[in-house]
């Protein structure tokens, strides 16, 4: 059985390959580029990844789910989320033709693939391994603070909304931070970052109560050998369907500081299964006396810088964004992907120095 790190992906993403309908695939391809052999993905198929999303490079987009197996692939890794959460036909006859070759499979769905019967008993019977990154760990603890004693420095990612850049976020940090020399450690909470990362647990698929213990395993876990721990954050304390995952995470982790991130082109919560936007997303100055105020009972933080994602912007609207954010809210702003993450990076280490 090959290592996570060795492996060669196909990406299943068919129908729905683009920049706001593929984040799990999107993420894998900023991340491990080199580790994507191709795409599946029928309506973009004879493009590059790089025509589809504006990165990613040469890595082609195919058509043809045999095709794309035949360049290489070790594993096939599941991009998207199929509608309703079920397997729809198609890909059953798919990853079983993958299972048959001896391919791993990647899946970050809520249903879990290695249960199904046939599936199941396939890979079973290849000795090929179905690795559902969603599956939480047996016997998780309930929270009881023990996440604020640790020594490094901790810092959650909230967000205005889901799908904002908040694992992003603390990837573009932990970079930017290794590389000024401090031990810094992400930890993933969702199936993505456990792909990208090669550890974590996926906690809106955990039971309620536990959501917060997990975020304090996490943080237990990632301190160690580490000066300071970057927590993925997930949905938002104001998604009306979202925020119980958001408190857990943010009460369990126990947090020194925390960096929210905003799309700034998004005046509302984004689609909500197919229904009309209507929970305005309030200013990004109350939205920091939003998540300090539900923070403070637990564990007194402060959001100590703002993270603006500004894909779908020019460069000259991005830079107008950061600096409106910037100023509206008297904290250090920036889009980590486009300008880089140094004006963050700057304060943590700056933060981090002043309360040890």
């Amino acid at each position: 059985m090959l290592a996570p790190h060795q492996h060669r992906f196909l990406i299943l993403a068919d129908g729905q390959f683009g920049p706001l309908t593929s984040k799990t695939a999107n993420s894998c391809i900023r991340y491990f580029p080199e580790r994507i052999v191709a795409v599946f993905d029928r309506v973009t198929a004879g493009q590059t990844v790089r025509d589809v999303l504006g990165f990613g490079g040469s890595i082609p987009v195919v058509g043809d789910f045999a095709r794309g197996l035949a360049l290489g692939a070790s594993a096939v890794l599941i991009g998207i989320a199929p509608m309703g959460g079920q397997l729809p036909p198609e890909w059953r006859g798919w990853l079983k033709a993958a299972l048959e070759r001896g391919l791993e499979i990647w899946s970050g769905l809520h249903t879990f693939i290695a249960d199904d019967p046939e599936l199941g008993s396939l890979a079973r019977a290849q000795g090929v391994r179905i690795l559902d990154v969603r599956k939480p760990p047996p016997e998780l603890p309930i929270a009881d603070g023990r996440a604020a004693e640790v020594d490094p420095y901790v810092i959650l990612t909230v967000g205005s909304d889901c799908n904002v850049g908040k694992m992003t976020a603390q990837l573009e940090l932990r970079d930017e931070l290794v590389r000024r020399g401090v031990r810094a450690r992400f930890v993933a909470t969702g199936q993505t970052g456990i792909f990208i990362e090669g550890w974590g647990i996926a906690v809106d698929a955990v039971v309620a109560d536990f959501v917060a213990g997990a975020a304090e395993q996490l943080v237990l876990q990632g301190a160690v050998d580490a000066d300071v721990v970057l927590v993925e954050g997930q949905g938002s304390l104001i998604h009306p369907g979202y925020s119980g995952v958001t408190l857990g995470l943010l009460h369990g982790s126990c947090p020194d500081a925390l960096i929210l991130c905003h799309q700034a082109t998004r005046d509302y919560i984004g689609d909500y299964h197919g229904r009309e936007p209507w929970v305005r997303i309030p200013p990004l100055a109350e939205l920091v006396e939003i998540y300090e105020r539900a923070a403070a009972p637990v564990r007194p933080t402060k959001v100590i810088g703002i993270c603006l994602n500004t894909f779908d912007m020019t460069e000259a609207g991005a830079r107008a964004a950061v600096a409106q954010a910037a100023a509206d809210t008297g904290l250090p702003a920036t889009d980590p992907v486009r300008f880089g993450a140094g004006a963050l990076a700057e304060a943590i280490v700056r933060e981090a120095v002043a309360t040890r």
